[in-house]
């Protein structure tokens, strides 16, 4: 499927996530409890259109493996373990936290990726964007300099995917609490949009994405490559 995504998509250098140039933005997990995960949310749909991101999910959350993923990879901090289902193709906008994200595929896809040294007065290029494809089960770990926003879809069936965070990340905050700072979009969140992005434009975010909204074309049913 990479060799295809990569012929439908020649200007976005499509690398696996075991590509070398991923450790600039995070790390595979080996022996993560992904599966686990996966299977409890084979039943949770992906909605007929765009996308649907559940910060805390009880169904995953599960005392063992929430319990060791806090002490593993959290340093015994309390996690929200999620999940963000969709048909997304285009980037949006980026984001970033304060704290790593772990992302487990429960179905390949594809995250498109910067890096908050790139960023210039809130302000990031296209330019600088990065694609990765993601095989379903790999568990990663992206670094809190990794700008990143929801996966993208590789065939019409759409994505879904596991989100892990410190928690209270991506919950509403109050316009007093969000200060000065532009940027700060949600609890430990601070997002870029791109002005396509009408929903995120209409909610008062920063405008901060510099060049096209770039779209990741998909497989169809005969793995030919034509947008569905």
């Amino acid at each position: 499927m990479l060799q295809q995504l990569q012929k439908m998509n020649v200007s976005l250098d499509i690398r696996h996530v075991e590509d070398s140039s991923f450790k600039n933005f995070g790390r595979i997990l080996e022996s993560f409890p992904g599966e686990k995960l996966i299977h409890s949310i084979e039943d949770f749909p992906v909605p007929e259109s765009g996308n649907v991101y559940v910060p805390s999910e009880p169904a995953l959350e599960f005392s063992d493996v929430k319990g060791s993923i806090e002490s593993r990879y959290y340093g015994g901090m309390e996690i929200q373990i999620g999940y963000c289902n969709g048909n997304n193709s285009n980037l949006g906008g980026l984001e970033f936290h304060k704290g790593s994200e772990i992302n487990v595929a429960a179905t390949d896809m594809v995250l498109l990726l910067g890096h908050l040294n790139d960023m210039e007065k809130g302000t990031f290029s296209t330019d600088h964007l990065k694609a990765f494809y993601i095989t379903r089960g790999y568990a990663i770990e992206m670094f809190q300099t990794t700008l990143h926003l929801a996966p993208c879809k590789v065939t019409k069936e759409g994505f879904k995917c596991i989100v892990i965070l410190p928690k209270g990340t991506n919950t509403p905050l109050k316009e007093e609490e969000k200060g000065e700072d532009p940027l700060l979009f949600m609890r430990n969140k601070w997002l870029l949009a791109h002005e396509e992005h009408q929903r995120f434009v209409d909610q008062g975010a920063h405008i901060g994405i510099k060049g096209p909204n770039v779209f990741v074309q998909y497989l169809n049913d005969e793995e030919g490559g034509s947008q569905t």
